[in-house]
């Protein structure tokens, strides 16, 4: 069991379902995807999965040509996720402030962008930009987030592949815990739209979807799935310490109660189901809890023939037995935001605490037998007596795994 209690009181994001959490919520309700048809260069139109945010709420036209993409989706949800919780940054102390932000990989986009921009000039330097070291450097985005609002207290990027949104939850929690900070900016967040090279490298695996209609591409666990569909997007939350939110008055989101990191040790791209049954059985014990007490297992499920199958078996593995516990994805709606993935696939389940709502995987026409989970939520909303524990799994690439537990907070 923690030593301090550490609560979620902001969430701020955007997403292809909207960019405040009661948008994406509705539309995940509602069962409205948002899969768009996107030209990316050499390659053509392809389904992509598009965030649409007011980038000059929180910067100048000059900051944003400065900026990475991924910075502008970090500043924007670190500023929702404030005025979300209620805290007022100027009243705040600025050195006792944490970022601690989750990405899959940051300056592809950059690179990529300019080295196209000076093969129009014959590959002169002098067109390549000035901005290219500190918009490539791993500390960003959390640096930028750290100049646009003054914060002097630690950042940095946790770069754990498509695990990374639940390790930037993890660590701010940690942080919290060791004394390091009082107040925790921390999620995930990704721009893989921007870069030909993560759409060029998918395509090549045989693992990037494609469907007549882009709101289809992307299909967990059906027997028809043929891929991911790379997103873009963020989710920032905003933890502090229980004694701190309570003594503030602070509406509280959730409780972080327990969580895993582990490693495969395998394969480059190939996900080991015994591996994740493991993290997710370390994540329960550091909860105290049981299988058949979780309420909502929150799927990482992207899509791709193999990496389904694998979870399934994990899931089957921890909570086959378990009759209480529904399963679900987001990815069915938005596709794989990468590095922002299990933060935002999580912000979409915590209104579940308030609602007693299921949100569905959607897309399955042709439920894979290898892919079947006792309680697989399918194609419509289930509604339950009351969600009291989420699990969010969240795997990556080179073997990566994390599941993070919320439990609904009770005063």
């Amino acid at each position: 069991m923690y030593r301090d209690r550490i609560v979620i009181t902001g969430i701020g994001l955007t997403s292809p379902l909207g960019n405040n959490l009661a948008e994406m919520r509705q539309n995940l309700l509602d069962v409205k995807p948002n899969i768009q048809e996107m030209d990316i260069r050499y390659m053509g139109m392809t389904p992509a999965g598009i965030c649409d945010f007011e980038q000059t709420r929180y910067m100048n036209r000059r900051q944003l040509r400065v900026a990475t993409r991924a910075g502008s989706i970090s500043v924007y949800c670190a500023h929702e996720a404030l005025v979300d919780s209620g805290l007022a940054l100027g009243e705040l102390d600025k050195e006792r402030i944490g970022i601690y932000l989750g990405i899959t990989e940051h300056g592809n986009v950059e690179t990529e962008n300019e080295v196209y921009n000076i093969s129009q000039f014959d590959y002169d330097v002098k067109f390549w930009t000035h901005h290219h070291n500190p918009r490539t450097v791993a500390n960003s985005p959390a640096g930028e987030v750290s100049i646009n609002m003054g914060i002097t207290g630690p950042h940095y990027t946790i770069g754990a592949a498509c695990a990374a949104g639940n390790a930037g939850l993890i660590q701010g929690m940690q942080m919290l815990q060791l004394g390091e900070v009082d107040i925790a900016l921390t999620g995930g967040v990704s721009e893989s739209i921007r870069s030909f090279g993560i759409f060029a490298g998918f395509k090549s695996q045989g693992a990037l979807a494609n469907h007549e209609d882009p709101n289809k591409a992307s299909r967990p666990f059906d027997k028809d799935r043929s891929g991911i569909v790379v997103s873009e997007g963020g989710c920032v939350y905003v933890l502090e310490r229980l004694e701190s939110a309570l003594a503030r008055g602070a509406t509280i989101h959730a409780e972080i109660i327990g969580h895993a990191i582990n490693s495969d040790a395998k394969d480059h791209v190939l996900p080991d189901a015994g591996q994740q049954a493991v993290c997710m059985q370390k994540a329960l014990k550091s909860a105290g809890l049981k299988p058949d007490e979780v309420d909502i297992v929150s799927t990482h499920a992207t899509s791709t023939p193999q990496g389904d199958i694998q979870e399934c078996l994990a899931i089957n593995e921890v909570f086959g037995e378990s009759k209480s516990t529904y399963v679900n994805n987001t990815k069915s709606y938005i596709g794989h935001a990468m590095g922002a993935a299990g933060a935002l696939e999580l912000a979409g389940n915590i209104p579940s605490f308030k609602d007693n709502r299921i949100h569905p995987t959607i897309n399955i026409d042709n439920l894979d037998p290898e892919c079947e989970i006792p309680n697989l939520v399918m194609n419509k909303p289930v509604d339950v007596d009351s969600v009291d524990i989420i699990l969010n799994n969240s795997f990556g690439m080179l073997g990566i795994n994390s599941s993070l537990i919320l439990k609904k907070y009770i005063g």
